[in-house]
């Protein structure tokens, strides 16, 4: 199975999903840089930021504003700006096909899905993340997640002489 085929590039789009590929954010094994930038990363952020415009243009965006003044020409303005309701449901809607994303792209790099918890160390956990995510290449050859049968165990036998 190529690794575009589960977008329904790899066959000319007559691949119909079996329980193995899934759906998009649904992929077993490994997907390369290129896939991981150019089919999840990317959409997924230009998705995130088309809510947080839509959010804005229909006036419906969470954020606060503060001003303030120090004598004649000085000012401090403050703006914290917290999303919308519908950034809320973009976030938990690919909320899923990012975690899967990522791991899958750990997987291509010879990591496990656990190694996602760096995403859990406060600063130097994202930079973690995203050097080995996003820019790393991955594993030549085949490795442990590429979905390939485990070959069947081999029972001990006698020696005969």
């Amino acid at each position: 199975m190529s690794e575009y085929s589960y977008l329904g590039h790899g066959d000319g789009g007559r691949t119909t999903p079996t329980a193995d590929q899934g759906s998009w954010y649904v992929r077993r094994g490994r997907i390369g840089r290129r896939t991981y930038w150019l089919h999840y990363a990317l959409p997924l952020w230009a998705a995130s930021v088309a809510a947080i415009w839509v959010d804005i243009a229909l006036g419906t965006a969470w954020y606060t504003t503060s001003y303030e003044s120090y004598r004649y020409y000085s000012y401090s303005t403050d703006v914290s700006f917290s999303g919308g309701p519908i950034t809320l449901l973009v976030s938990l809607a690919l909320f899923a096909p990012s975690i899967s994303a990522a791991v899958t792209r750990l997987h291509d790099t010879g990591r496990s899905g656990w190694f996602l918890l760096w995403g859990l160390v406060p600063i130097a956990g994202p930079i973690v993340l995203f050097v080995v995510v996003g820019c790393l290449a991955g594993e030549p050859g085949r490795n442990r997640y590429d979905g390939a049968p485990s070959p069947a165990r081999r029972e001990p036998q006698l020696a005969t002489w």
